[in-house]
């Protein structure tokens, strides 16, 4: 069995940074805290703290964690809980942005730990046991986890009036679009080498603006910086003023689901449930 009072502290520890803002949460001794962690790490053989600013999880103290989190909800379904479990799902930006937060506001009784990834990389976090869900682009199942299909999320390529009048004044090809600034939302985001390739009919290099943010995504647009795939709920205003152009005809449709472990499947029920009804307000 394991000590739950120690757990909590690790958890605790790697949930606020530090051993010092855990002893506040927890409203014991900074020691206290750290004798808990340290008998912990002496049982497993193994540390489980990276002790630095902030603290972080090893890949077992994580484990530890998720294990932590997954009693936690499976107790809600015996009895409320005085402290709201922390429940830590995998979202990708785009969908956080344009319909996913009406799901997670009606959902009460947990704390949403979000962690924020790719749609073509978030699979990976819950085959990992780092999340309890995810919102991906993969199909699945995962082995140990249900699938349930949300929709498409469609992109639509945009630039500003004047970007595509000094880009591309006559045509879009693999000439313009070498030379036209682009936008990417970090290293994982391929939608843009996508789009252009499926323009040019061939495999292309993109200079490329990193911006990680949704809405500084399409601000970047606006201002001339660059073009990029931005959700269609997001600028469908910004096209009808025009302050936005569409490039070329083609949108790139994303396909979404929810993947949730299968041994939770009865305390994440109402998430999923939400999950899917905001999901139809949105997606296609």
């Amino acid at each position: 069995m394991f000590d739950y009072a120690a757990l909590d502290a690790l958890a605790t520890v790697i949930e606020t940074g530090s051993f010092e803002a855990a002893s506040a949460r927890l409203g014991v001794s900074q020691s206290a805290v750290s004798q808990r962690v340290r008998q912990l790490e002496e049982r497993m053989g193994a540390v489980l703290v990276i002790r630095a600013t902030p603290c972080r999880a090893t890949e077992d103290g994580a484990r530890l964690i998720a294990h932590l989190r997954e009693v936690a909800l499976l107790e809600t379904e015996l009895a409320p809980s005085e402290t709201p479990p922390v429940l830590r799902i995998a979202v990708n930006a785009d969908s956080l942005a344009t319909w996913v937060l009406p799901a997670l506001a009606e959902i009460e009784g947990v704390r949403f730990d979000l962690v924020i990834d790719d749609q073509d990389h978030s699979a990976g976090l819950l085959r990992r046991g780092e999340v309890a869900g995810a919102i991906t682009a993969d199909e699945g199942p995962i082995a140990g986890c249900d699938s349930v299909s949300l929709g498409r999320l469609r992109y639509i390529a945009t630039a500003s009036p004047d970007f595509v009048a000094r880009y591309f004044p006559d045509r879009i090809d693999r000439h313009s679009l070498r030379a036209a600034p682009a936008l990417q939302f970090n290293a994982k985001d391929r939608l843009q080498d996508r789009w252009a390739s499926m323009i040019a009919g061939m495999p292309m290099g993109l200079r490329a603006h990193r911006i990680g943010s949704t809405e500084g995504f399409v601000e970047a647009c606006l201002r001339g910086m660059g073009w990029g795939l931005n959700p269609e709920a997001l600028v469908r205003a910004h096209l009808e003023s025009g302050a936005l152009e569409r490039l070329g005809p083609a949108p790139i449709d994303v396909p979404l689901y929810w993947q949730s472990a299968r041994r939770l499947k009865a305390p994440l029920a109402p998430l999923t449930k939400a999950l899917r009804q905001a999901a139809k307000a949105v997606l296609l």
